[in-house]
C-alpha cells in the first residue's frame, strides 16, 4: 500500500461481479484494488502476500465462506478491516458476520458511492453498516439496552469508559489493537451510538465498576 491510497483486496466467487467493485474502485484517487481472490481460502493467502487495508469480503462462497474467512483473518492477526458485501440481509448472517470479526456490512444493491464511503470509513476504523441491516438489529436493542454485548465487549466497554485508549486496551487485555477496534463497532451498534464518548457516557449509566 501507498501511503496515500487505501489498498482493498476484493473477494467473490462472480468474476463479473469483482470486476464491476475494482472498476468502481479504480475510478478514484485514495482507493486501489491490491488483489482478488474467490473463495475464503484465496482470501487468507492474499491477505496474507498483500496486506491490504481493507477486504470487501463475499459471503456466500464454494469451500470455505465469507463469515469463516473473517473468523481466520481475525484469529491470525491480519490488520485488514473486513466489509461484508453481499445480497444477504437476514438477521442470523448478520449475526454471524459481525460476531465473527466484520466491521461492516454492505448489501451488493447498495449505491456505488455507498460502497466507496464504506471501504474509507472502514480504513479509517468505523464501523460502515447498511441502513437496512442496522434496522434489521434494531429489534435486540430495544429489548434491553447492552443486552447482546459479549462478556469481552463489556470489558472493552467499561475501559472506554474509564479513559483508555485503544492501544492501552489492547494491552491490559491482551489482544490486537485492530481486534479492540471490533468490539468497539459491534458496541456502538448494539447499544445505538456512534462515537467512544457517546458509549463512555452509555457505560457510566449502564455498567457497573466504571469510573
Amino acid at each position: 500500500m501507498t501511503a496515500d491510497r487505501i489498498g482493498v483486496l476484493i473477494v467473490d466467487d462472480h468474476p463479473l461481479v469483482r470486476a464491476g467493485i475494482a472498476g468502481l474502485l479504480g475510478s478514484t484517487d485514495d482507493l486501489r484494488v491490491v488483489g482478488e481472490a474467490a473463495d475464503g481460502e484465496g482470501a487468507l493467502a492474499r491477505v496474507a502476500d498483500l496486506e491490504p487495508d481493507v477486504v470487501l469480503m463475499d459471503i456466500s462462497m464454494p469451500g470455505m465462506d465469507g463469515i469463516e474467512a473473517t473468523r481466520r483473518l481475525l484469529a491470525h492477526g491480519h490488520g485488514a478491516a473486513v466489509v461484508m458485501l453481499t445480497s444477504f440481509s437476514d438477521r442470523a448472517r448478520v449475526d454471524d458476520a459481525l460476531a465473527a470479526g466484520a466491521v461492516g456490512y454492505l448489501l451488493k444493491d447498495s449505491e456505488p458511492d455507498q460502497v466507496l464511503a464504506a471501504v474509507r470509513s472502514a480504513a479509517a476504523g468505523h464501523a460502515p453498516l447498511d441502513a437496512r441491516v442496522a434496522r434489521a438489529l434494531l429489534p435486540t436493542r430495544a429489548d434491553e439496552p447492552g443486552a447482546a454485548l459479549s462478556v469481552r465487549e463489556r470489558e472493552v466497554l467499561r475501559l472506554v469508559a474509564d479513559g483508555l485508549a485503544n492501544k492501552q486496551i489492547a494491552t491490559r487485555l491482551g489482544i490486537a489493537e485492530r481486534t479492540v477496534k471490533v468490539h468497539l463497532g459491534n458496541v456502538f451498534r448494539a447499544i445505538g451510538v456512534s462515537d467512544r464518548t457517546s458509549a463512555a457516557l452509555w457505560a457510566r449509566d449502564h455498567l457497573p465498576h466504571t469510573s
